[in-house]
Order: C-alpha cells, then sequence, then structure tokens
C-alpha cells in the first residue's frame, strides 16, 4: 500500500518545527529530508526514521521495522507529540554525514 500524499504533508508539519522540512517521491513511497538532510522515509503511511545511537538514546525501547528489504529504520508512532518530533529529528541529523555536493552538470 502506498503512503497518501495527505499523510505525507501531515507528517511534514508535525516535523515542521525542526527546521525546514521537505519530502521527495522515491520508489514509490516518500524519503523525508530536513535542511536539505535525509533522514527519514514515509512508506505505508508510516513515519521511518533512520536509526542512529542519538535515537536510541532518545527512544531506548524503539520498535524497529523493515520498510522495505535490507532497510532497518526506527517505526514512529506518535505523530502528535511535536516536542519529541522536533527533539528526535534534530538528534537524528546532528548524527547523519552532511549531504554530499551535488556534482555540476556538463554543458552541452
Amino acid at each position: 500500500m502506498a503512503s497518501s500524499l495527505e499523510f505525507v504533508q501531515f507528517v511534514c508539519e508535525q516535523l515542521s518545527d525542526a527546521g525546514e522540512i521537505a519530502f521527495k517521491r522515491m520508489f514509490g513511497e516518500f524519503g523525508l529530508y530536513c535542511d536539505q538532510k535525509f533522514f527519514a522515509t514515509v512508506e505505508d503511511d508510516r513515519l521511518c526514521v533512520k536509526i542512529t545511537d542519538a535515537g536510541w538514546a532518545l527512544m531506548p525501547n524503539a520498535t524497529v521495522i523493515e520498510p522495505h528489504a535490507g532497510a532497518r529504520y526506527f517505526y514512529i508512532e506518535d505523530l502528535e507529540d511535536r516536542d519529541f518530533l522536533r527533539e528526535l529529528t534534530l538528534c537524528t541529523c546532528a548524527a547523519l554525514p552532511a549531504p554530499k555536493p551535488r556534482k555540476p552538470k556538463k554543458g552541452v
């Protein structure tokens, strides 16, 4: 079951206190970015956040799921606690490497 655009927009609004939240379609689902850093997905109308040590420290009893083959993410069920979502997003993004700069396209 693919995620609905309405659900993705709701999740982005709930996360918006953490920074500039954007989404991109990926493989029939959605990738989430905070200040241009990829940190989560929305798959089957579920928020899935990358696993980091900082995330474990914040959520020692977190549920881990495999939303697609070979990927393990934290499953975030409670989307109403905006303070928690902000803290999780910020600590996750701080623990992730900076995005690689894009190579400029060669002129035609």
